[in-house]
């Protein structure tokens, strides 16, 4: 599989699977480029599907300095894996950190993206969360930094909207949980320090998000306490959004509930494709009630 590497000279693994329109699949903070692995067995019969593991993610490069690591970074590189395969323009599909990173793609090149998956995306964003959020985020690295990832991971894999995986697929959440423990200690430090503690919050961006005219998909799990809300106001913002909510679900939804996840994902990308998927009419936007 390829190593491509970005203009600051890290090194990404990339893997590619399939023939056919390219599929971009982000990873959360959690994951890396295996957390896919559902999703590339549906989607590679009739489309080239990319996964890669973020900077900080081995088999990817682990830079020590903490400014390689930011959201700007984040899209930077997903534009050196397009760019580094020879792909003009893709569909994207993101989940959490990933879908942040989608989202602010789609904000910043919308000539390299067709359509756009913003799945689990939200956490920090309300304003009045954002200060709470970041703080956790902290303390959160430096438990990785002093305690390694083995050690975060047995209270992190059972966070609050990560329970029902466990509940669910005990077998599929002990594989994920074990991925986890096997991250790099200090690159999960950095990258929670730099991308996810120091993102902007969604909110902010609002005038931004409703110029947006690349077709977008919001899935969501209704579970996921900390994206209900975000994700409502980016429905609301966006004019070419949909919003997906799974049920009973929590934030490893392409994990947690693949078949609903990928068909749900499938015909937002089948209706792109033929033109079907829609900007919402101003007449809904009204206010009354008849």
């Amino acid at each position: 599989m390829p190593k491509i590497e970005t203009d600051d000279g890290v090194n990404l693994h990339v893997e590619e699977t399939g023939t056919g329109f390219p599929l971009l699949f982000i990873h959360e903070f959690a994951g890396d480029h295996r957390s896919w692995e559902p999703q590339v067995r549906y989607f590679s019969n009739t489309h080239r599907c990319i996964t890669y593991s973020a900077r900080g993610y081995p088999p990817s490069d682990v830079p020590t300095d903490p400014a390689a690591y930011s959201m700007q970074r984040a899209v930077k590189d997903a534009i050196a894996v397009l760019d580094g395969l020879e792909i003009k323009k893709a569909h994207v599909v993101g989940l959490s950190m990933g879908g942040f990173t989608a989202l602010h793609l789609t904000l910043r090149h919308p000539d390299r993206v067709v359509s756009a998956v913003v799945a689990g995306a939200g956490y920090g964003a309300q304003p009045e969360k954002q200060e709470g959020f970041r703080a956790e985020s902290h303390a959160t690295a430096d438990s990785f930094e002093h305690k390694g990832a083995a050690e975060v991971a047995k209270t992190y894999a059972v966070g609050p909207a990560r329970v029902q995986f466990q509940n669910k697929n005990p077998r599929g959440w002990a594989e994920f949980a074990e991925a986890l423990a096997g991250h790099d200690s200090l690159g999960s430090a950095l990258t929670m320090r730099g991308v996810q503690a120091s993102r902007p919050s969604l909110y902010a961006l609002k005038d931004d998000l409703a110029k947006i005219e690349t077709p977008v998909l919001i899935v969501v799990g209704d579970e996921d306490e900390g994206c209900l809300e975000p994700d409502l106001m980016l429905k609301r913002t966006i004019p070419t959004s949909g919003l997906a909510v799974l049920p009973q679900t929590g934030h490893t939804a392409n994990l947690e509930e693949p078949d609903l996840f990928n068909s749900t994902v499938d015909r937002f990308i089948s209706a792109v494709d033929r033109g079907a998927w829609r900007t919402r009419d101003p007449r809904s936007l009204t206010g009354a009630t008849m």
